[in-house]
């Protein structure tokens, strides 16, 4: 099993799993120059929309109006796919999410599912705790089918294999589907992919998927895809179960048309995905189960610091642009979600365990720059290492540390006399003070030589007047 896949109620350590993705420098650049070129496709599409602020805003109040009134539009939802003919069901939380797609699966005597890509699944352990009771569970999206044979988490909730190299993945096919190892074309690849998928999806006993959006208006989910896997997913098998995150809800269609402007060009820059699913009813002789996951989510709702973090439509804008996730890859977050979404989700369902993660931020505030909904993430980080810290979950040399800085950087005198010590000690003494392996600031950078002029000489000189 992969290093970075092991399941543990252990507190994750993001800076180790990082160190071990920097020091394979091909997969570091690559990475980080795939996924800034994301950022850069989003900034191009965004330039193409006139107003595009303007609907980051909308965007933004929709989701406010529907999270502060979301019991109402939760029970118009259910009342009108109940009147499509959809079994709706309520999860707690993700053991009873398991729990009741078990039971579906169990009466049907369903033993191979076809599923299309879902956080909300993904979150809930449920392919493993299928997998337990004797249910196959096939990914039928590339990327996650990648990461699936690969025995690892999705690193990117929008392309979930973003980590991985052409040859990476023609070695995985070689080992798994027969392919030649020696060719990584990614033509090739994707073939095999398919010709491997196709007699999956013909012979499913029951087609899985998420929901991007469920609208309430309608009692209908719509399902954004780039493969149109599960277009088949939800149309071959006779039994669809669908996974809905409860914050997914928007109250009318017309409200659709603003998330979806922005959710492509947010995540890849482009104007849409190729394919946009609407699923609302059974067709004759089959049955479709929606089930309405809580999983915490509430008690999000009902933090006054946390809740704009429901906001969230999954576009993955935020984790193109963080400069700690571009370099140290989603596996390193060692969490369902990555990157900025991640330190500030993953914490809501186990801040022990998830300590770490605020800190694995620059706290520069390009997230917040970029998400399509506004959502105030960087704010959101800080204000979980301040519960982080509260709690004392800080390890000890940190809270010392923090100790000592805070009692500097509050006295004037105290924080010019240390700032002088340091950089005399800098000049004078050889860089092998400074630049060894007993300190973690020099592990992957030099000393820098330090300024000629501190900003406060330099302000004092040039603006000691004002």
């Amino acid at each position: 099993m992969n290093l970075f896949n092991v399941l543990t109620d252990r507190p994750v350590d993001p800076e180790s799993a990082a160190a071990k993705f920097i020091a394979d420098t091909k997969h570091e650049e690559t990475h980080d120059r795939l996924v800034w070129g994301m950022r850069m496709h989003r900034d191009e599409a965004a330039r193409q929309i006139p107003g595009w602020e303007e609907l980051r805003e909308l965007a933004s109040q929709i989701k406010e109006h529907t999270l502060t009134h979301l019991d109402q539009y939760l029970e118009q939802f259910e009342q009108n796919a109940i009147a499509h003919g959809v079994h709706v069901h309520w999860a707690l939380d993700a053991a009873e999410h398991n729990d009741i797609v078990l039971s579906i699966f169990q009466k049907h005597n369903v033993k191979r599912v076809i599923k299309s890509k879902s956080m909300l699944q993904e979150e809930c352990g449920m392919a493993a705790a299928l997998e337990t009771q004797g249910i196959e569970v096939r990914e039928s999206d590339l990327g996650e089918r990648i990461q699936q044979l690969a025995h690892e988490r999705p690193s990117h909730i929008v392309v979930p294999a973003i980590h991985q190299l052409r040859t990476d993945v023609a070695a995985l096919f070689a080992k798994n589907l027969a392919t030649d190892e020696q060719n990584s074309d990614p033509h090739y690849l994707t073939e095999a992919m398919r010709n491997d998928a196709r007699p999956a999806l013909l012979h499913a006993d029951a087609g899985m998927t998420g929901a991007n959006f469920a609208i309430a208006e309608t009692g209908g989910i719509v399902i954004c895809t780039n493969e149109g896997n599960a277009d088949i997913g939800v149309t071959v098998p006779d039994l669809q179960v669908c996974s809905i995150g409860i914050e997914k809800l928007v109250p009318r269609s017309a409200d659709l048309g603003v998330m979806l402007r922005l959710l492509s060009r947010s995540a890849l820059g482009t104007p849409m995905t190729q394919y946009t699913t609407h699923l609302h009813r059974p067709r004759p002789g089959t049955r479709i189960h929606f089930i309405l996951v809580d999983n915490k989510r509430s008690d999000r709702l009902a933090s006054p610091d946390f809740w704009h973090a429901l906001k969230c439509i999954r576009c993955g804008a935020c984790m193109n642009t963080c400069p700690v996730y571009r370099r140290s890859g989603g596996l390193s977050y060692q969490a369902t979600y990555s990157g900025p979404i991640g330190v500030i989700l993953d914490p809501g369902f186990d801040h022990t365990k998830y300590r770490e993660l605020p800190y694995h931020s620059t706290l520069c505030g390009s997230c917040s720059e970029v998400c399509p909904v506004r959502i105030d993430i960087a704010d959101q980080i800080y204000k979980w290492r301040r519960v982080i810290a509260d709690e004392g979950l800080l390890p000890l040399a940190k809270r010392a540390g923090m100790a000592v800085m805070g009692e500097t950087l509050s006295h004037t005198e105290a924080f010019h006399g240390a700032e002088a010590v340091a950089i005399k000690a800098i000049e004078q003494l050889p860089g092998v003070v400074f630049n060894n392996p007993l300190n973690p600031w020099t592990k992957h950078r030099d000393m820098p030589n330090p300024p000629k002029q501190t900003f406060h000489q330099w302000y004092q000189k040039n603006r000691g007047s004002e």
